[in-house]
């Protein structure tokens, strides 16, 4: 099922096909330095065992999609919106792209649509993205996209964080 798209990309549900070219992505340590823990060794299994763990709501409009070219149907990384908080108003995003799309706007394209799709779609009240502080990217991307950092701190083992947030979509003037 498509959940949204951009000028350039499509935002789908993952299928079975899919999970042989965002394991191939998953498998780029350049990819994944910025996951909560970089684990860029997944093999098939898991990484099937935790698209099924994730899509468990699906029917509610969230978890994780697979993310492809509209031209060419090419996939290019997965995005996703999380439950973190335990309040289907307030979702939390992530994204993977294949670092060989980086730069090229499909960041900035791809968040434009999710807050869309989850402020209209999902009729959500805060969109929320959390990132390590050197993320120099996501951090701009979130602010670019009209998010404001709401809060910082630091993981366990001393990475520094932020939480970025968005909680009005008419406050968003690139979604337009």
């Amino acid at each position: 099922m498509i959940r949204f798209q951009t000028d350039r990309l499509i935002v789908r549900d993952i299928s079975k096909e899919d999970i042989d070219p965002l394991l191939q992505i998953y498998g780029k340590k350049e990819n994944m330095k910025f996951i909560s823990d970089g684990k860029y060794s997944w093999s098939k299994v898991q990484l099937t065992e935790k698209y099924e763990e994730c899509n468990k709501n699906y029917d509610l409009g969230f978890g994780l999609f697979t993310i492809c070219l509209k031209d060419t149907y090419a996939i290019i990384g997965e995005v996703g919106l999380f439950d973190s908080f335990n309040d289907t108003k307030k979702l939390e995003s992530g994204y993977i792209l294949d670092n060989i799309y980086w730069g090229q706007g499909y960041g900035k394209e791809l968040c434009n649509g999710l807050i869309k799709y989850s402020f209209n779609n999902l009729k959500i009240e805060k969109f929320i993205s959390r990132m390590y502080a050197e993320n120099i990217a996501s951090v701009r991307l979130s602010e670019q996209c009209g998010m404001k950092r709401m809060k910082a701190g630091e993981t366990i083992n001393g990475r520094a964080w932020y939480e970025y947030e968005i909680s009005n979509f008419r406050e968003n003037k690139n979604n337009k």
